[in-house]
Order: structure tokens, then C-alpha cells, then sequence
């Protein structure tokens, strides 16, 4: 009974160890939890800037592969800081949905879209009675995110000291950020660039498997030993 304790403390404490592992490898490539000060990429296309937490104060969808900053980070919608304050464009802050973000922990280069473009205004001059009124008007706006109504797409826009909505110009078109794709590559340059869904089983490690084939090849090894009756001396015969 001594030794079929003991092989049942080792093998609950080999079990314990298996059972472990993978949690331990799936903890450490997980995703940094937003925190305050931490900036946040935006990898999907329906990400709004939102006025308070809710749903339906959405101001304009953030654009894709920009980033924005944590003020406070929540469990469902974490404050933000949008671009900066300058000359043409102006920080705003507001809320974003935290599953709609992913964080990082590193510093972009170039986290906010700076876009400024001219708008320009004609007017029929038919409608004109007087002379000495000008037919066309160009205006300078800092552009934000579309606002989708139906099928026409509007921007929000800074113009001036104002924030409004404007019809989006065929011609308005930006690049790109590929700062967090570059990121990605430098620390898996060998998998394929395909996002995992978070239902997918963690894969296990080369190591891991070697561990676990080790540990699975012990436990019978130590199950012999200690279970292994003693050989009995041979009885003496009564002379």
C-alpha cells in the first residue's frame, strides 16, 4: 500500500506538470491587456471613434492600420486620444471598443493619419444678379474617418476652428500604415501572415511535445519500479 502511494503522488504530480505546459507557452505569446499611456492598432474596418460609450455615439470609423492611445483602458470601451494638436488638425478624445482594438508595446513612428485637403465649392453663376460675387470657394479640411449613411460615404473633417461632415471626394485616397505588419514579421518572419481566431486550439511546441513523449515514457518505467515485488529468499529445508 506504501508504494502504490507513492506511484500515485508521482503520477498526479506528472499530470499536474503536462496539464501546465501549454498553458504556460499560450500565456506567453499572449496579446499586452491595454493599459494607460499604451498605443492600440486598429485592424478592423468597421473601428468607430465613438463621443461616449456607447454604440450608437459614433463619430467616424477610425482609419484602418492607424493607430490611437489608451487614456483609460476598460473592459468594454477604453478612453483614447486621436491625433494632436497643430495648426490644421486638433486631438480628440473619445472611446473605442476595446475588442475592436489590438495593443502593442512599442512606440509607433507615425501612429495618426495626418490628412489635409482642399475642398472647393462652385456656384452657378446663373444664379448670380450682381456682379463682383465670386463663383467658387476652396476650403482646407483635416480629414478624420468616413461616416457611412446608406450607400454615401461622408468625412469627418476639421475645418477651420469646426467639426463637420462632408461628402467624401472621389479623389481623397492615403496610404497605409505598415508599421505593425513590419512588427509582425520581425517576430514570426517564418508563419504565414493569416490571423487566428481566438476559438483555435493553442499549437504545441517541438519542445513541448519532446517533454510530454518524456514524461509519457517515465510514467510506466516508474510504475515497474514500484510496484516490482521483492524476489523471497528460497525457503531451507529441515535437514
Amino acid at each position: 500500500m506504501k508504494r502504490l502511494r507513492i506511484f500515485t503522488t508521482i503520477l498526479s504530480i506528472l499530470l499536474l506538470v503536462c496539464t501546465a505546459l501549454p498553458l504556460r507557452f499560450t500565456k506567453a505569446n499572449a496579446a499586452p491587456a491595454p493599459y494607460a499611456g499604451a498605443y492600440a492598432c486598429v485592424l478592423n474596418d468597421g473601428t468607430y471613434f465613438y463621443a461616449s460609450p456607447d454604440e450608437t455615439d459614433g463619430l467616424f470609423l477610425l482609419p484602418k492600420t492607424y493607430y490611437v492611445k489608451i487614456v483609460e483602458p476598460s473592459e468594454d470601451f477604453c478612453k483614447i486620444e486621436y491625433l494632436y494638436d497643430d495648426t490644421s488638425v486638433r486631438k480628440l478624445v473619445g472611446y473605442a471598443k476595446t475588442s475592436d482594438l489590438t495593443v502593442v508595446d512599442y512606440a509607433p513612428r507615425r501612429p495618426y493619419l495626418y490628412c489635409v485637403f482642399d475642398v472647393s465649392y462652385y456656384i452657378d453663376e446663373n444664379d448670380l444678379n450682381t456682379d463682383g460675387f465670386l463663383n467658387e470657394l476652396t476650403v482646407t479640411c483635416a480629414y478624420y474617418g468616413d461616416y457611412k449613411i446608406g450607400s454615401k460615404t461622408y468625412c469627418y473633417v476639421l475645418r477651420g476652428d469646426s467639426f463637420g461632415y462632408i461628402p467624401k471626394p472621389v479623389s481623397l485616397r492615403f496610404e497605409e500604415n505598415t508599421e505593425y505588419a513590419e512588427y509582425l514579421a520581425t517576430i514570426a518572419p517564418t508563419q504565414p501572415d493569416t490571423p487566428q481566431t481566438s476559438d483555435a486550439p493553442p499549437k504545441s511546441t517541438p519542445a513541448q511535445i519532446a517533454i510530454l513523449v518524456a514524461l509519457c515514457l517515465l510514467v510506466p518505467v516508474l510504475a515497474a519500479l514500484i510496484l516490482k515485488q521483492p524476489k523471497r529468499p528460497p525457503y531451507e529445508r529441515e535437514e
